[in-house]
């Protein structure tokens, strides 16, 4: 397979051979330290300076020149430039590790690959985003948070307090794919949106895809959020963690084997708001249940000089239960096993099995009677890719995805008096295949292309009944198919494409066009992720989901690439959109695609950008302009309206000034407009009661969002054998009571008029964590 894939692509690459003799050395970057490799380190040979690469995401890098000795240069922001003398007379196999700078300068670099990449890489609207960045921000209770964090980027917006829902130019919350180490998390968040599942102590990179998506990612319309645990410390034993006030963490990490054999990490985490409530007098309280822990976990063992092996995964629970009559648990678990095999100096080889499921169970008890709910979505998932270094201006990736999909829509059990019938809805069966090619090619000193084309196919599957309705939802046909058979195919082209032209060495252009499709589909009737939310696919009633996206950017660094500017203009065009009939039922129905309406969607938008990467003070600035609107024949008389995710702005500044060698000082301002709601436009007395009228859909707004947030981060005790710091943070610091729901009565005092109440989660919450590590 691996021939014939590689004879195909090589005819994209073969004008650039060259007849001189050459030979290639490769091999990976590593932490010296910990063993960890590094993502993004930059390599190059000083005698040629356009010949270099950069790792990929397992570390490795390929470099082929003429026969020759060379000096290779090897760097990594926030850690010290190593040169190594090379006779290249033969293929060769390095590795080389970088030690951490000291320069504190360099230790709070935003960011991890080599300076200029913002203007050098074809690739736009892509964020990376450092682990240190993360755990200084101050955030809510403490808990430091990957996605609270990404919604202070340039077209990311939050679905607000009490919510770890995002939205990526004009997006939906599940058009986002969300990767832990290549495996699918369906629900990040833990108790209801407060936090995200992702335990920074477990987390090595996290990168952000939401202009020019790679041709290796699929299953998403808006954004790619690829995050990468951390692969332990193969140097030495060490234990880290923290203590807050609502939760702890714990991670340990050290060797397997000798001689750099392998590595482990364990991390954990949990709250324990529980323990207080068991505190309390009231006995409804204090047999009630409200907390969430999760587990990280990963191992990797080196084979070979070509062959490394991982194992990694994570599960997570929430609890939540109001003392004997309603309780209610749902989490995530993933594993994924990796092999990483060099099959030759130009070609490296990761073939991924990956398994993911989210499900959720709730028991109701009331008097005799006790109702049971539950609900999951699975995948079983493979996944080959293969990368080509072709030669030092281009490089192929290709490879193939299969995954089986399978979803649980809802089986609810009752026992007791009741008379309620138990309730199975039909399990739903999809099979998804795709295969995919990109080249990175550089054109020229001022031109790097990166084009490709992923091939997807959505095989929906039986067994089960088929029911197909007509526009106003009813059943017209009826179809039966056994297990295994082909209810309907589904097959499209995505093509990818983006260019930069480098306008002068600080400041480039660049342009992009992606077509994204999505076969699975979230049913949610609210503005953010509930955990009871279902995940449907595509089927006979229900097409593929399809975005066309251009953009535009222009990119400017200054300074010796210490400050970054960026602009970037995006259209982004929608079919197949999903929305819901007035008064729609989407739990536990077994019609429920007679309860979806089928539409258009159009997002645009400016997006701004300007950041300190070096220096004491750091930090960033964004802010988005856009629009989001969708078109559905049976709602608002077929006439474009905004979606509830449409903001006009959206304002974030960042700071992190090193005060001292003690004291880290970091703040947060946000503000954004209103979502678009929809409110009662009348109301009529029936029997005494006031009923609401409701017209058109969104067509008010909710009052804009503004917080100001501040921390400090004291750096205690640090010896060779220990460090630890404490974290202060206060979220919300003057108090505002921001909006986070508004519902309408009648007014008390006087039945005639209308009275607006508004809900607001938190005025200010203070924080303070301690944390430790024993090296």
């Amino acid at each position: 397979m691996y021939k014939t894939l590689l004879s195909v692509l090589l005819l994209f690459t073969a004008s650039y051979a060259s007849a001189q003799t050459k030979h290639t050395i490769s091999g990976y970057i590593k932490e010296k330290k910990s063993g960890e490799v590094l993502i993004g380190a930059s390599v190059y040979l000083v005698e040629l300076p356009k010949v270099g690469s950069a790792t990929n995401s397992y570390g490795f890098f390929s470099i082929t020149a003429p026969a020759g000795t060379y000096t290779m240069v090897v760097s990594y922001s926030g850690y010290q430039q190593d040169s190594v003398k090379i006779i290249l007379d033969k293929n060769i196999l390095k590795t080389v590790e970088l030690a951490q700078s000291g320069t504190e300068m360099e230790a709070v670099v935003v960011g991890a690959t080599k300076r200029n990449a913002n203007i050098t890489q074809p690739i736009m609207g892509i964020q990376k985003l450092s682990i240190k960045e993360i755990k200084d921000l101050p955030v809510l209770f403490g808990e430091k948070d990957i996605l609270k964090t990404i919604q202070l980027l340039p077209g990311v917006q939050s679905g607000g307090d009490g919510s770890s829902g995002f939205y990526v130019r004009g997006g939906t919350t599940d058009q986002n794919l969300i990767l832990l180490d290549e495996a699918t998390v369906y629900n990040p968040s833990h108790l209801l949106g407060f936090f995200s599942t992702f335990n920074s102590d477990a987390i090595k990179d996290v990168t952000l895809y939401k202009g020019a998506i790679p041709a290796e990612y699929g299953g998403r319309l808006a954004s790619v959020l690829d995050v990468k645990m951390d692969d332990g410390n193969s140097k030495h034993y060490q234990a880290s963690g923290g203590i807050g006030l609502i939760s702890s963490r714990l991670n340990v990490e050290g060797p397997i084997g000798n001689n750099d054999k392998g590595s482990f990490i364990v991390s954990a985490r949990r709250t324990y708001a529980d323990l207080f409530l068991k505190l309390s007098k009231d006995t409804s309280t204090n047999q009630s249940s409200l907390y969430f822990y999760d587990l990280n976990a990963k191992a990797n063992y080196k084979l070979g000089d070509k062959d490394r092996i991982y194992l990694s995964g994570y599960f997570g629970k929430d609890a939540l239960g109001l003392g004997n009559t309603f309780g209610m648990d749902y989490g995530n678990a993933t594993a994924t096993f990796r092999w990483n095999h060099i099959l030759s100096s130009r070609l490296f080889s990761n073939t991924s099995l990956m398994y993911s499921k989210y499900d959720y169970n709730i028991n109701i008890n009331s008097g005799n009677n006790n109702i049971g709910i539950t609900s999951y979505i699975k995948d079983y998932h493979l996944k080959e890719d293969l990368q080509y270094y072709a030669n030092n201006t281009n490089k192929v990736n290709f490879g193939i995805d299969v995954i089986n999909h399978t979803t649980s829509p809802g089986v609810i059990t009752a026992s007791g008096t009741s008379s309620f019938n138990n309730l199975s809805l039909q399990d739903k069966h999809a099979l998804e295949t795709a295969a995919y090619f990109s080249h990175d090619v550089t054109a020229s000193d001022k031109i790097n292309i990166n084009y490709g084309l992923r091939a997807d196919l959505f095989t929906v599957l039986g067994p089960g009944a088929f029911y197909t309705y007509d526009s106003s939802g009813n059943a017209i046909d009826t179809a039966n198919y056994g297990s295994g058979k082909v209810v309907k195919n589904y097959f499209n082209l995505e093509p990818r494409f983006s260019m930069s032209y480098k306008l002068n060495p600080s400041s480039s252009f660049k342009i992009a066009y992606t077509r994204t499709t999505q076969n699975l589909h979230l049913l949610s009737n609210s503005t953010s992720t509930n955990p009871t939310d279902v995940w449907i696919p595509s089927s006979n009633n229900v097409k593929p989901e399809i975005a066309d996206q251009v953009s535009f950017g222009y990119y400017k660094n200054l300074k010796d690439n210490k400050y970054e500017l960026s602009s970037e203009v995006y259209y982004r065009n929608m079919q197949n959109q999903i929305d819901y009939k007035n008064g729609a039922q989407l739990i536990a129905n077994e019609n429920v695609e007679s309860q979806l309406v089928f539409g258009k969607g159009r997002a645009y938008g400016l997006e701004l950008y300007a950041k300190k990467k070096y220096g004491k003070l750091t930090g960033w600035i964004s802010y988005t302009l856009s629009r989001t609107e969708r078109l559905f024949d049976e709602v608002n008389s077929g006439s474009w309206f905004p979606a509830n995710q449409d903001r006009t702005h959206n304002l974030s500044i960042v700071g992190i000034y090193k005060l001292s060698d003690k004291w880290t000082l970091s703040a947060d301002f946000v503000y954004y407009s209103g979502n678009a709601v929809t409110w009662p436009s009348g109301k009529y007395d029936v029997n005494g009661q006031i009923a609401f009228v409701y017209t058109e859909r969104n067509t008010y707004r909710m009052p804009a969002y503004n917080r100001l947030d501040i921390g400090a981060t004291l750096q205690g005790k640090k010896t060779k054998k220990f460090d630890s710091n404490w974290n202060f943070s206060i979220y919300n610091v003057y108090g505002r009571e921001n909006p986070y729901s508004i519902s309408f009565q009648q007014d008390p005092g006087n039945p005639s008029k209308t009275q607006a109440i508004q809900y607001a989660l938190f005025r200010f919450v203070p924080s303070v964590t301690y944390n430790f590590n024993f090296k």
